[in-house]
């Protein structure tokens, strides 16, 4: 039962994932680069990062990578 006065169509606003993998995205791993790599990073504004390096992962892996441009 949802309460007084909340929002009817929440399904409409909820968490909807970015990208289409076989699972969810919940474990975490560290990265080390140069510190040169991640200035690089921030000052090109590359936003996506994360899933730059899931896909490159997941080729090197010989899995299935997401086709649709990241956004």
């Amino acid at each position: 039962m949802s309460r007084p006065g909340g929002n009817p169509n929440i399904a409409e606003y909820g968490f909807k994932p970015k990208e289409d993998w076989r699972g969810s995205c919940t474990e975490r791993m560290t990265l080390r680069m140069p510190p040169e790599m991640k200035q690089a990073i921030k000052e090109q504004g590359v936003k996506e990062w994360q899933e730059i390096c899931r896909r490159a992962i997941a080729a090197h892996l010989g899995w299935d990578v997401p086709t649709d441009p990241i956004s």
